[in-house]
């Protein structure tokens, strides 16, 4: 078996300069990703303070993300399920 210092040592430059350069590409995303989500947390707490409900404003936004089709089938699916639980 191969030991970890000897793949480095059998890794050309270029393959180890691209390597760093993925690593550093899914760093700087990460740290995006984290601000956006930071931004998007603000946005819910501003919500708030207007005396909206965030738990129902995310529901919203999550339906809006889905297709109409999808939409229809996931809340006849509710209905259904929830007509069942009342009996």
């Amino acid at each position: 078996m191969i030991s970890d210092a000897d793949r480095a040592d059998q890794m050309g430059q270029a393959t180890r300069e691209k390597l760093k350069q993925f690593i550093a590409r899914i760093e700087r995303l990460e740290a995006e990703k984290a601000e956006l989500a930071a931004d998007i947390r603000e946005v819910y707490a501003e919500v708030k303070t207007f005396g909206f409900d965030s738990k129902v404003l995310r529901k919203c936004v999550s339906l809006r993300k889905k297709e109409p089709a999808e939409r229809a089938e996931e809340e006849a699916l509710l209905d259904m399920y929830m007509d069942v639980l009342e009996d």
